[in-house]
């Protein structure tokens, strides 16, 4: 396995509407592609516009494959662009490729 850990750090004052799509359109073409969520967090101390979320995949290939496809979908790209009619959501986005130590309960 390996997991992809992703900061998208919103523009500010749009997590709300950044948290909303991802709960009632992304995940839904999460699913479709074979995105599997580990979990989201948002911070809980501090200021922050931070969405922060982990995927897991069965190896590079799949990952590739899974965000291509993602990326392609004319439907999708449409919905996202119905929720930044008024501006975009995200500034910048991090991201991290890990794969689990040896020792790792989370394989």
């Amino acid at each position: 396995m390996i997991y992809e850990l992703r900061m998208y750090h919103a523009v500010p004052g749009k997590l709300p509407a950044l948290n909303d799509r991802f709960a009632n359109i992304t995940l839904g073409y999460f699913r479709k592609y074979g995105l599997k969520v580990v979990g989201f967090w948002t911070d809980d101390v501090g200021t922050s516009n931070r969405l922060t979320y982990m995927l897991a995949f069965d190896d590079a290939a799949q990952r590739e494959r899974a965000w291509a496809a993602f990326r392609a979908d004319p439907e999708r790209a449409r919905a996202f662009a119905e929720t930044e009619k008024d501006g975009p959501l995200v500034a910048h986005i991090t991201n991290t490729l890990m794969r689990p130590t040896s020792y790792s309960p989370m394989q």
